[in-house]
């Protein structure tokens, strides 16, 4: 019988995936149509794969061709062996694209439930320490050790301690957590389990952004069924408001608790005082999703993957104006040229790539100048970057850094909870500096092509001195206004309570200082 899979994730879902599969159902009615996760190769999206071999992008016009064995323009040979998915190292998402997302009999099948019975012949001193071995760091921000947290709360005593998954991902960009949540509940709620044998916690919460309604109801389905599963230990699924801060962990504690999402000044630390004043493991889906295969195939296994002090993979999300977007996660050390040029294919639009702003709507942007710079934590933080969620968004040069740098500004501003000064109301001060700063650009711009007409004969009226002193006075007030947005990213850097007023900084002093051209700028900012 002629198998058909199909993907039922979200993003398959916007490109028409329903109408196809509705199509090869009326088309061959005796075929075995299965909904399948992603594969993440998202510029092919409706893919469909039949008998193993690829087609894509499908639209119900393409069905009976597809069938009939006259579509070669679609066809792309085995997935497997397509250059995009070959030249990974699945970890993560070593079932993406091959399996149900509900299945338990998919999942047990493909090695579920493995890392899970390994955890059970442990103690849980013994679960923390093979986590902490194989280097696994959270991989929704900072980058902080996932064993160090978990050895803090195991060590912390309480009667009741919690283990919260963060789901908010609100960075732009970014859609590898969707795609765990859509297509491989089970590892997650596998991996919150085993979380929960290592530190005492009895109970998690997944907590969801509002605009994942496909995620929640699969996370909300998988929960119910595999209860008995993981009992004794209990998962709730949580829906969020949509806020961007409430992706900051003492502000997801806040909004779960039912009060109003904002920040917590630290101390104390979430594991030892989160969730209803208890001690609490608060990690993000992907460092959840990883510990599956530590506890299953060892920490040496996951740790053999890497560099430096950045163990394991990373699934790095393209985005943007980029020919090849999708998921593509591979071990640290691949460097960003790789992944734009090579992987990625470089700009959809087909001009040079000028930008790529990695880490969300609050990282930094790097010009070609430092595609070298090797995708690992420490390196990016040398470069004044963050690895972030791995969200990797390209520009190509048509863009003016000048306006995303006010883009970060606005953002901070719309999005802040305002607790601490400095995001508060550094935010909308920065907003109105990067207008200065434009307004002279432009101004001085126009002088130096559009002198004023001669008003008299008296020096005062000469054209050439005008447009002198306007441009002057422009250049004054552009330097002016480039040293106070300087100095207020330095305040808000250091002094907002968390990373929101903390990071914004990134992306537009990198805008500043790598493409000062598109503030009138003549050379790279100090």
């Amino acid at each position: 019988m002629m198998q058909i899979r199909i993907s039922d994730d979200a993003l398959a879902l916007a490109c028409g995936a329903d109408r196809v599969t509705t199509a090869f159902a009326k088309a061959a009615p005796d075929a075995d149509i299965r909904r399948v996760s992603s594969w993440g190769m998202h510029w092919l999206e409706p893919l469909v794969e039949i008998d193993g071999i690829g087609y894509g992008p499908v639209t119900p016009a393409d069905v009976d061709a597809i069938l009939f064995g006259t579509a070669d323009a679609l066809r792309i040979g085995r997935i497997e062996d397509h250059p995009f998915i070959a030249s990974q190292t699945r970890l993560t998402f070593a079932r993406a694209g091959k399996t149900r997302s509900l299945s338990l009999d998919d999942y047990d099948a493909t090695g579920g439930w493995k890392g899970l019975r390994a955890a059970q012949a442990m103690t849980a001193l013994q679960i923390v320490e093979t986590v902490t071995a194989s280097g696994l760091r959270g991989r929704g921000g900072a980058g902080f050790p996932a064993g160090i947290k978990w050895k803090t709360v195991l060590d912390a005593p309480a009667g009741r301690k919690y283990i919260v998954c963060n789901a908010d991902e609100g960075d732009s960009g970014t859609f590898a957590d969707r795609m765990v949540m859509e297509g491989d509940p089970y590892m997650l709620i596998e991996g919150m389990a085993i979380a929960g044998l290592a530190t005492g916690a009895g109970k998690g919460f997944i907590y969801v952004r509002s605009e994942y309604p496909h995620a929640i109801a699969k996370l909300e389905a998988a929960v119910a069924r595999s209860r008995m599963i993981i009992a004794p230990f209990e998962i709730e699924v949580r829906e969020g408001a949509g806020a961007y801060v409430c992706g900051e962990e003492t502000s997801l504690l806040n909004s779960l608790e039912g009060k109003r999402g904002e920040v917590r000044a630290k101390p104390p630390l979430p594991a030892h005082e989160g969730l209803f004043g208890c001690p609490t493991v608060i990690n993000n889906v992907l460092t959840l999703a990883a510990i599956p295969y530590v506890l299953a195939q060892g920490a040496e296994a996951y740790a053999a993957y890497g560099m430096g002090r950045s163990r394991g993979t990373m699934p790095i999300q393209l985005a943007g104006n980029l020919k090849y977007g999708g998921l593509y996660e591979t071990a640290f050390g691949v460097t960003l040229g790789e992944l734009v040029d090579d992987i990625g294919g470089g700009c959809e639009s087909g001009r040079p790539v000028r930008a790529v702003q990695v880490g969300g709507p609050l990282g930094a942007y790097f010009p070609p100048a430092l595609f070298d710079t090797p995708f690992d934590y420490e390196a990016f933080a040398a470069a004044d970057g963050l690895i972030g969620h791995g969200g990797v968004t390209v520009f190509d040069t048509e863009v003016d850094m000048a306006a995303q740098a006010r883009f970060a500004m606005t953002f901070c501003a719309v999005e802040s909870c305002g607790k601490c000064t400095p995001c508060r109301l550094g935010s909308t001060r920065g907003v109105e500096t990067i207008d200065r700063i434009i307004a002279a650009r432009d101004l001085a711009a126009s002088s130096s092509v559009h002198p004023e007409p001669v008003e008299g004969s008296s020096s005062s009226g000469d054209p050439a001195l005008k447009e002198r002193a306007s441009t002057r006075s422009a250049q004054t007030e552009l330097e002016d206004a480039v040293i106070l947005i300087e100095d207020l990213c330095d305040t808000m850097k250091f002094g907002s309570l968390c990373a929101l007023g903390g990071f914004t900084p990134y992306p537009v002093l990198s805008a500043l200082h790598h493409f000062p051209e598109d503030f009138g700028l003549k050379e790279a900012a100090e």
